[in-house]
């Protein structure tokens, strides 16, 4: 099965509530917490932004529009409340 992973930070403890874009997926339907990763079944990408293109946008030539999906994550640490954003997202292999 081709799934997309998001490794969870080192510490994190349940209670895990997850965002994806923004939006709280469904545990279980949208994605699973497979040891210390996160599993999805639809596909994320993270933008890349070359050199080149990055100038271009700092500059103002154009903006850039590619498809940038953020995983964050909200969990235990410590006995703190602790955010991580923007998990870095690894495609199927």
């Amino acid at each position: 099965m081709n799934r997309w992973r998001a490794p969870l930070a080192p510490g994190a403890q349940p209670q895990i509530r997850v965002f994806v874009n923004g939006v709280p997926p469904e545990p279980g339907r949208d994605y699973e917490l497979v040891g210390r990763e996160l599993h999805f079944d639809r596909p994320l990408e993270k933008e890349r932004v070359s050199k080149g293109r990055w100038a271009a946008i700092f500059f103002g030539l154009w903006g850039s529009y590619g498809k940038n999906d953020s995983v964050d994550v909200q969990y235990r640490r410590g006995g703190q409340d602790v955010v991580a954003t923007g998990l870095d997202i690894i495609p199927p292999t």
